[in-house]
């Protein structure tokens, strides 16, 4: 195993107890878009370009993205009552 592989496991084990030990729903977010693209960048250095660009798409973007919306949309819900 590289230098390069075992550093990027080490990050990747680092991002999800991160999004584990927040709080705040907010960072717990922002958390795992950082998880996702660490997650990214791993699958690229392993040449697995596809699952990269998966993992990118959907880890970085799409879930953090709904999740905001959903935190966004309750907090109103909220403060409407």
């Amino acid at each position: 195993m590289t230098p390069l592989l075992a550093a990027l496991m080490i990050a990747a084990a680092l991002a999800g107890l991160a999004v584990v030990t927040a709080r705040d729903p907010r960072r717990q977010v922002f958390a795992l878009g950082a998880n996702g693209l660490v997650l990214s960048v791993l699958f690229l250095a392993l040449q697995a370009p596809d699952v990269a660009l998966s993992e990118l798409a959907v880890g970085v973007v799409a879930v953090p993205l709904l999740f905001l919306v959903a935190l966004t949309a309750t907090r109103r819900r909220e403060g409407d009552e």
